[in-house]
């Protein structure tokens, strides 16, 4: 049995649902003990508009879009400040607009960032070593085999990267795509899993660095870039990997916990990004559909999973989450474990 580290997952991860009022306002997490996000990622669920990312290292006020290629913008009708318990808006209409749903994923990091000079570039992080998610922020010097201090004390799964002044595509790395780092994926697009040498240096991370290479989307001289890592913690956070079986009778991906979010993308082939999380279904089937690539409108879709006590699995036979003999990657992070840190059993909710 997994004996989780963290029994209460909501200390570190939380998943808000909102309706926009159209000038500003104030989210409040519905849980009782409050926790301060440093990273909010906002998605309209009832009209098609970006994805919109915000974190305390670049500062509330400054998004970036997932679904897109843009620079990082300024805007102070946007998420305004990270809060207590919660984060407060603006009057903009991709995170506000008056009548419209939408669905945020937070985490809580450790504040605006302190200096890390583990690495050749020094970079600025926001660790929680707890719960394994940094918020890195660095400068790029144009130099192959370049390292960059995370803060974690353990060694990421999955890294993603976007440059903040520059247009180039979101780039992801996880440890099941190759050993030596020397693939990755793009957040973006839906495009398939690529190779190449020069975007993690064909070097795994370590318990205190990532590597980068000369590829322009990770390391154009004098560019600042914003990475978000993650290591895995038991009963908490999974990347993950499986084959799909081209059933309904789905894979079973275990986990080790009931996950409250989870994120897909294939790799053998073209195929979209899709997110599932029980704040917008509260029971099985679990099919309501977000697509990070893309700025679609939820929708109740074909990829439908099954949320488990202890994992999750596939419902259909979609190209996309379980086509027969595909591989696939993805995320996923907890509701509650399936067993705590006493060893106990945990009830679902």
């Amino acid at each position: 049995m997994p004996f989780s580290t963290i029994d209460r997952s909501s200390d570190y991860f939380r998943i808000k649902l909102y309706t926009g009022n159209g000038t500003s306002q104030s989210i409040t997490f519905d849980e009782t003990k409050s926790m301060q996000p440093e990273f909010v990622w906002i998605k309209k669920r009832n009209a098609i508009d970006d994805n919109v990312v915000f974190d305390a290292v670049r500062g509330a006020t400054k998004r970036i879009q997932t679904n897109q290629t843009n620079a990082e913008t300024t805007y102070s009708g946007a998420l305004t400040s990270f809060d207590s318990n919660g984060f407060s808006l603006g009057d903009a209409g991709y995170l506000n607009e008056s009548a419209k749903t939408y669905v945020a994923w937070s985490f809580d990091a450790n504040g605006t960032g302190v200096s890390n000079t583990a690495g050749t570039i020094s970079s600025t992080v926001s660790a929680n070593t707890t719960s394994g998610f940094s918020i890195v922020s660095y400068t790029g010097n144009g130099t192959g085999g370049a390292t960059i201090g995370h803060g974690l004390g353990a060694v990421p799964k999955m890294i993603i990267i976007k440059g903040r002044a520059t247009t180039y595509n979101w780039v992801v790395g996880h440890n099941s795509l190759s050993t030596n780092w020397g693939k990755y994926l793009t957040l973006s697009t839906t495009d398939a899993v690529e190779t190449a040498t020069n975007v993690f240096n064909d070097t795994a991370p370590t318990s205190s660095l990532f590597s980068i290479g000369t590829a322009l989307g990770v390391n154009t001289s004098s560019s600042t870039y914003i990475a978000y890592c993650f290591a895995e913690v038991k009963g908490f956070s999974k990347a993950f990997s499986y084959t799909g079986n081209g059933s309904t009778d789905g894979s079973y991906v275990h986990l080790g916990f009931r996950p409250a979010f989870v994120m897909i993308k294939r790799t053998d082939s073209a195929s979209q990004w899709v997110m599932f999380d029980v704040a917008r279904n509260t029971y099985n089937l679990t099919n309501l559909e977000l697509y990070p690539n893309g700025s679609d409108a939820e929708v109740a879709g074909a990829r439908s999973i099954d949320i488990l006590s202890n994992g999750f699995k596939a419902r259909t036979t979609s190209a996309d989450t379980n086509a027969s003999g595909g591989t696939y990657v993805g995320i996923s992070f907890a509701s509650n474990p399936f067993v705590s840190s006493k060893g106990v059993p945990v009830c679902a909710r």
